[in-house]
């Protein structure tokens, strides 16, 4: 978290019960040594006093546009020019409203409008607000222009429902923050992510297919964008929208995925296979509807192509990373079954994760990780899936430079 250090950070709050994580913000922010200012809008000081985050903060809290008390005639400027990162934690669907089409009535949303500084949002609200076609419209609107999203997350929320929509918790936030300001480990390197799922057809209605939601791999693609990569994801059918700055291709079977794959890693320096892909598939799917008899039915399978194993044949393979969703723990061979996938395969490096355990894994927002090479392993433990792509990232990028550094000039060498 060193990449906060000495960073001028304006916190801007707006209303909310999530508005409380910002004192703890504030406070962690201060920890890492970055210099904060608050902002807060009139309905933000409904849920936390100005008095708690100016304590916090060693600083006076601004909460009114036009205050007589101000030491500047125009703080809204000030403000702007004064901070290297605008963060807005908790984000309300109001504010991203304001910020997608250009409204400024208040301090906050004036001084983002004169902002030149990177602008991030922690968005936390009801999961049907989030999820409205109005506020959705209003994300992709600031996406396209550059504001960094942190969540939101998914859970329970102070209205009794669960859903998307809750805040990020502190910790999240504060590596998301970080990553604005760290430097872009992957610039300029081609990467092709593979994410979720695959079905293979039994019949024009039904088929074979997993507990995959690809959170993972879109969040790992995200993360890799984020660190200057040129990223195209290969994806399996989820209901996840695309990350920005990402091309998306969608696929729906192994065979499907196989092709796309096949036909665009010649072009990447990274291959990194999140994708659940099915191993076997119908011999011969029907061409109607299999109709219920009564009798036991028997489906004849066939292997599907190994995407991973042939990726990692190619003459000038590029740096490869591969999945292993197991139901072994930390405890019970997990260690040894990714060892033996690592050498199996032929790759550089294998992400096993433990897909038995309650609340981690397939579906889930929550994963835990060991990572494996030829020379070592890393155990990052259970955290929200992005933020282990986050973590997950710098490694990848190590060992791809050191490999290249070991191999001299040649398709896993440059950047």
């Amino acid at each position: 978290m060193n990449a906060l250090a000495h960073k001028r950070i304006l916190l801007g709050v707006t209303g909310g019960v999530a508005a409380y994580k910002s004192a703890e913000l504030v406070r962690r922010l201060r920890e890492h040594e970055a210099e904060v200012r608050v902002v807060m809008t009139r309905s933000a000081s409904l849920f936390i006093g100005p008095q708690t985050l100016e304590a916090l903060s060693g600083e006076r809290v601004y909460c009114e546009l036009f205050d007589p008390a101000s030491p500047s005639a125009m703080p809204h400027i000030d403000l702007a020019r004064w901070c290297d990162a605008v963060l807005i934690a908790p984000a309300s669907a109001h504010l991203l409203a304001k910020l997608a089409h250009g409204l400024a009535d208040d301090l906050l949303s004036t001084l983002c409008l004169a902002a030149t500084a990177p602008i991030v949002v922690a968005p936390a609200m009801n999961r049907e607000m989030w999820l409205a076609p109005s506020t959705q419209v209003n994300r992709a609107i600031l996406l396209e222009r550059g504001v960094r999203f942190l969540g939101p997350g998914e859970g329970e929320q102070a209205c009794g429902e669960t859903g998307p929509g809750r805040m990020l918790e502190v910790p999240e936030v504060l590596e998301g923050l970080a990553a604005v300001f760290e430097p872009a480990l992957l610039s300029g390197v081609r990467v092709l992510v593979t994410a979720g799922p695959t079905r293979e057809a039994i019949d024009p209605v039904r088929f074979l297919g997993n507990r995959s939601s690809g959170k993972m791999g879109y969040a790992l693609a995200e993360a890799m964008r984020e660190m200057g990569a040129s990223v195209l994801l290969i994806s399996g059918p989820v209901h996840l929208p695309a990350p920005r700055g990402v091309e998306r291709v969608m696929v729906e079977s192994a065979a499907d995925m196989a092709a796309a794959v096949t036909s665009r890693v010649v072009d990447c320096e990274i291959f990194v296979a999140t994708a659940a892909v099915a191993d076997y598939r119908c011999r011969a799917p029907a061409g109607h509807k299999i109709r219920r008899t009564g009798e036991l039915l028997t489906l004849e399978l066939e292997p599907t192509p190994d995407i991973l194993a042939t990726v990692a044949a190619r003459p000038a393979a590029p740096f490869t990373v591969g999945f292993a969703a197991e139901t072994e723990g930390i405890d019970g061979g997990l260690a040894d079954l990714a060892g033996r996938k690592l050498v199996a395969k032929g790759i550089d490096m294998i992400v096993a994760n433990h897909v038995g355990e309650p609340g981690q894994g397939f579906e889930s927002d929550d994963n835990e990780l060991l990572v494996s090479w030829h020379a070592g392993e890393r155990l990052l433990p259970r955290a929200p899936k992005t933020r282990l792509a986050r973590q997950l990232v710098p490694i990848i990028a190590e060992r791809f430079r050191a490999k290249g550094q070991a191999q001299g000039p040649g398709p896993t060498s440059r950047a």
